[in-house]
């Protein structure tokens, strides 16, 4: 029994806080992987970044450093490649998975070690994706840290596992909607449609997150043949 794709423009435009937020995918012509990361943010602080491209990966810079009140959770490397393996997160769990990766570790074996963050009451969910692929085949896992009870005592790891579809991604994101505190992310990761045109996607996701709180939101197209990227970035601040 097939899935219907829901259409992640609309998902974006429905909810006005979905906080961050990872879409790992195929296009429909199988040649090339697809990875969405985009932030948003209620304070200042959240605020105060960019993304830009750094060779061939993302990062995260400030927008104006005089502003600067806390980087712990704000500043961190949200994009990874190692051999065959392409990983996005919403923190530095993305050096825990690295490392792992780098001594015959895994992605589950990685997060084993990590939970939510530390930013009571909200106890934000830390969301990570890798896409494996070779010439045979491509998959996704997903991970999902959640505080488990109100006061943070105990955490929720979920993971899932699929197989990369032509024209099909998989979309996790940080919070449910908006709210005080901030509802984590319910569910299973979503199954949304990955059309051909990445720059027309692009530019409607950007679109599609709400106007006040939106940062920044990269896609990333990755060649598989060729292992070369294009990417599109777009930020609330210019730099």
């Amino acid at each position: 029994m097939s899935m219907k794709l829901l259409d992640l423009p609309t998902l974006l435009q429905n909810n006005p806080y979905p906080g961050r937020g990872i879409v790992l995918g195929m296009s429909p012509d199988k040649e090339h992987a697809l990875t969405v990361y985009f932030i948003m943010g209620r304070s200042e602080n959240s605020r105060n970044r960019v993304f830009v491209r750094e060779g061939d990966e993302l990062a995260i810079r400030l927008h104006d450093e005089r502003k600067l009140s806390d980087p712990s959770l704000i500043l961190y490397r949200p994009s990874a490649t190692v051999g065959n393996h392409l990983i996005v997160t919403n923190g530095d769990q993305t050096d825990t998975i690295v490392s792992a990766l780098m001594e015959d570790g895994s992605f589950v074996s990685a997060l084993n070690t990590r939970q939510f963050e530390p930013d009571a009451p909200n106890f934000t969910p830390r969301i990570s994706g890798m896409m494996c692929f070779d010439q045979e085949a491509a998959s996704i896992q997903m991970g999902l840290l959640r505080a488990a009870d109100e006061e943070g005592l105990a955490c929720d790891r979920l993971y899932y596992n699929y197989p990369a579809l032509p024209g099909v991604g998989r979309f996790i994101h940080t919070y449910e909607t908006d709210g005080n505190p901030l509802p984590s992310f319910l569910g299973e990761p979503r199954q949304v449609e990955i059309p051909m045109d990445a720059a027309a996607f692009s530019q409607s996701l950007w679109n599609s997150l709400h106007p006040d709180n939106k940062v920044a939101l990269c896609v990333r197209r990755f060649h598989l043949q060729t292992q070369s990227s294009q990417y599109w970035i777009y930020n609330r601040h210019t730099r």
